[in-house]
């Protein structure tokens, strides 16, 4: 059985697709673009779009009563691989203990024009 997420705290989404689906004890969260609910808009600069992917990802996870402790695995897709260490050093900053295993790629442009975007997947 799967049960589909959603916060209303973070922009609907951009595609066909749920923003998570819970299933078999994880909780699958869909790539979060930067975009601002309030306004619709990307964030600017790597740091505030960086912030806004995760807090994104921590309101959908809230929805199925986790936080970011829970999370287990994250994909960072990046449009200039020169923003890591800025990306990283947000990053680090919203999770506590061990870090959740990773893998981060350049890509060549990312939906809207984000310079990036986050999917994780979290335990129960």
């Amino acid at each position: 059985m799967k049960n589909v997420l959603a916060s209303p705290k973070v922009a609907a989404a951009v595609g066909p697709y749920s923003q998570a689906i819970e299933t078999g004890g994880l909780v699958f969260v869909s790539g979060q673009l930067p975009i601002d609910p309030a306004t619709g808009e990307l964030r600017e600069g790597i740091e505030e779009q960086t912030k806004q992917s995760l807090t994104c990802i921590s309101d959908i996870l809230a929805e199925a009563g986790l936080t970011m402790k829970d999370v287990v695995k994250t994909t960072v897709l990046l449009q200039h691989m020169s923003d890591f260490g800025a990306m990283n050093a947000v990053y680090a900053t919203f999770f506590e203990g061990a870090f959740p295993a990773r893998v981060c790629f350049e890509v060549a442009a990312l939906p809207k024009g984000a310079l990036v975007e986050i999917e994780a997947i979290a335990a129960k």
